[in-house]
């Protein structure tokens, strides 16, 4: 099937929506998605800020949908035409959306833990006003603790599901979940009961915000302090395979590997994540290839330059071959 989005065209398969019709284009071209998980089943069409105008519905029915649409559950059709960013309708909307995100959520950027990796920060960078023109009081929950491992600051949460949806399919038996309707709803457990399965860490992954953070790194240090290392071990529930954020020969916190579009690609159980914070527990690949638009790029690796070689009998010097 053939889909133009900005003005870009690309041939997908049958069945593939327009948000990852956009990814295999990249860029600019991809609309933001926080509650969309391509690896979770029943994710998207929640936070609202992947909507798109499509000004073109098929080669056969060449009218324009009447409303913006969400793209992350979409389907493309043969001789779509979408618009992202080439609508102005489309940046109003999403600004519109980001403010209705920002209303009840605190400013605790400062000592929020997901600072410089967050994905609302960033959609907030790009969409959100100066000031807000909310005047009502904040939405504010009392603390729950649900873990020895796991912090949940639910005054930070936007409901966007994923942490649901990964206990659903990755775990046995899951013991949290959406409490109560409208406003007041909140990310919870029955009668205070811990999170305590082995995959139960992923939380923090999945999490878009600093709602789920994890408490044997709390307030120890900003990421962009922290060098990521790809790193293996033997481990006889998952993989192994993981990224840890190291300060000299200290680890800091163990996560799992993501990719460009900050998703998982393998899950790691919690003994990888929490009790492994030796050197020697850890067989280190190679520094983690970041993101550029990343704040953990600043002042850190991107490419690693050959350096060159100087032959000083012979006077002449050895130049890096170009990658």
């Amino acid at each position: 099937m053939r889909v133009t989005i900005d003005n870009i065209t690309i041939e997908v398969e049958e069945g593939t929506t327009i948000l990852n019709a956009a990814r295999k284009i990249g860029g600019k071209a991809v609309p933001p998605a926080m509650c969309y998980y391509s690896k979770l089943s029943g994710t998207g069409g929640k936070c609202r800020t992947c909507l798109v105008k499509v000004a073109k519905t098929s080669d056969k029915d060449p009218r324009p949908m009447p409303k913006l649409v969400a793209s992350c559950s979409t389907q493309v059709q043969d001789g779509m035409v979408v618009q992202n960013l080439t609508s102005p309708e489309v940046v109003e909307e999403r600004k519109a959306i980001v403010e209705f995100l920002l209303i009840n959520h605190p400013l605790d950027c400062p000592v929020c833990d997901q600072a410089g990796e967050c994905d609302l920060q960033d959609l907030s960078f790009g969409y959100g006003l100066e000031e807000t023109r909310y005047e009502e009081g904040r939405r504010e929950f009392p603390m729950t603790d649900i873990g020895r491992f796991i912090k949940l600051h639910m005054n930070r949460c936007i409901l966007c599901y994923r942490c649901v949806f990964l206990a659903d399919q990755l775990t046995d038996k899951r013991v949290h979940g959406i409490l109560y309707r409208g406003d007041v709803s909140e990310i919870g457990t029955l009668i205070s009961a811990a999170v305590e399965n082995d995959f139960s860490g992923n939380m923090i992954d999945v999490c878009p915000v600093g709602a789920l953070t994890d408490r044997t790194a709390r307030f120890k240090s900003r990421i962009w302090f922290l060098k990521p290392m790809d790193a293996h071990r033997e481990c006889t529930k998952c993989s192994g395979k993981t990224v840890i954020w190291t300060y000299g020969n200290e680890i800091f916190r163990v996560n799992a590997r993501k990719d460009k579009f900050a998703e998982v690609e393998e899950y790691i159980c919690n003994e990888c994540r929490f009790e492994k914070k030796e050197m020697k527990d850890w067989i280190i690949e190679g520094p983690t290839e970041i993101r550029r638009e990343s704040v953990v790029s600043a002042n850190h690796y991107e490419h690693l330059k050959k350096p060159s070689i100087i032959h000083p009998i012979e006077g002449t010097t050895e130049q890096p071959e170009k990658e």
